[in-house]
């Protein structure tokens, strides 16, 4: 999430953010397989997820909040790319993201926003 919100703001390369965000302290832990993926994937399907995120908010991406723009992105991409990952784990680590850098009750729209697109990408998956 910090990775694309930096993107977001200054619109580096994936490869400059991937690498300087790796080369940091804060990349401690982190599964380096599935940060490129995200980030590498939400960077290059900006436009797609952009558009596919577009039914589900109430005004244009660019409105938002960064930090809540790069996690929906985040969120969208899983739910979209990662059939993997079951929607329910994906909407949870986005309001438990939002709960930590996210403005105050903004998990609540997060939430609301990836539950109803989890229905269209998602739906043999929540039958």
């Amino acid at each position: 999430m910090q990775a694309l919100y930096q993107w977001l703001l200054n619109q580096q390369s994936a490869a400059e953010i991937k690498k300087q965000f790796l080369e940091s302290e804060e990349s401690a832990g982190v599964d380096r397989e599935h940060f490129e993926e995200l980030v590498g994937g939400c960077i290059a399907r900006n436009e797609e997820l952009t558009a596919a995120l577009k039914p589900f908010i109430d005004r244009p991406l660019d409105q938002l909040d960064p930090v809540e723009t790069a996690i929906l992105m985040i969120g969208m991409f899983e739910l979209q790319h990662r059939v993997d990952i079951p929607y329910r784990v994906v909407i949870n680590e986005a309001v438990d993201l939002c709960k930590r850098f996210g403005a105050t009750d903004a998990h609540k729209y997060i939430n609301a926003v990836l539950d109803r697109a989890a229905r269209e990408a998602r739906a043999a998956e929540r039958n």
